[in-house]
């Protein structure tokens, strides 16, 4: 019969069957390892971007890219003054010539308000966390009777003067490590010398110490200025 093929003759349909079975699992095989490839390629330049953004970040951060010194150094190096630091402040002595005698003890009365919670001022005032201040400038350190100072204090020694009560107004913990007072400190020197200039006027009476700006650079510490017209007198020398 015509389009038979013989019984024992090869079955060319079988046989192409199986040949296309067989290339299904390498175009699978095939297809896999793309996706992988993707994959992998996928991560390594997602991992690229997200260095390349801390990359950018951290340069801004810590202005790697700016030519500038930063505005704070890490360290400061002793001896080396910064740029830009300001005007140095005044001293204490600058201070309290710096206004009227009246105005800075206006002044002092105004910023003592924050004292009042712990000192009584006036005299015969009682004494409370703090002693009674009455009478205070002049007066030897940690003296005030009744009141139970710190060890600390007791032997720091020495008298209220304009300059021990100006580092103590400044910082007490830093000027007497130790001391019970809690207070934080006045940061401005005028504030500084306006409690001073209060606390003078309240049964004290020690002398300001006098300033003179233009003769103040050429002065040493200590010494007095001449008063215009008086001869400075001569230093005497040494006994041998």
């Amino acid at each position: 019969m015509i389009g038979l093929a013989p019984l024992g003759g090869p079955d060319y349909g079988a046989r192409g069957m199986t040949q296309d079975n067989s290339s299904q699992p390498t175009t699978e095989a095939q297809a896999s390892g793309g996706d992988l490839f993707n994959t992998v390629a996928g991560w390594v330049l997602f991992a690229g971007i997200v260095g390349l953004g801390l990359a950018q970040i951290s340069k801004h951060y810590f202005e790697a890219d700016k030519p500038e010194r930063p505005e704070k150094l890490g360290y400061v190096i002793e001896g080396v003054v910064e740029e830009d630091a300001g005007p140095a402040e005044m001293s204490m002595a600058e201070a309290l010539n710096a206004k009227p005698a009246a105005e800075l003890i206006a002044a002092g009365e105004k910023v003592f308000a924050k004292c009042q919670s712990c000192h009584t001022i006036e005299a015969g005032g009682a004494n409370g966390i703090g002693p009674n201040l009455h009478g205070t400038l002049g007066k030897a350190v940690a003296t005030h009777p009744g009141f139970d100072y710190s060890a600390e204090l007791k032997a720091h020694g020495g008298n209220w003067d304009w300059e021990n009560i100006n580092d103590w107004l400044k910082n007490p913990k830093g000027y007497v490590p130790g001391t019970k007072m809690s207070f934080a400190g006045l940061g401005k020197v005028e504030d500084r010398a306006a409690v001073a200039m209060y606390l003078n006027s309240q049964g004290s009476n020690l002398p300001v110490p006098s300033f003179v700006a233009d003769a103040a650079a050429g002065t040493p510490a200590g010494e007095a200025t001449p008063a215009a017209g008086e001869t400075p007198a001569a230093a005497e020398t040494p006994a041998e």
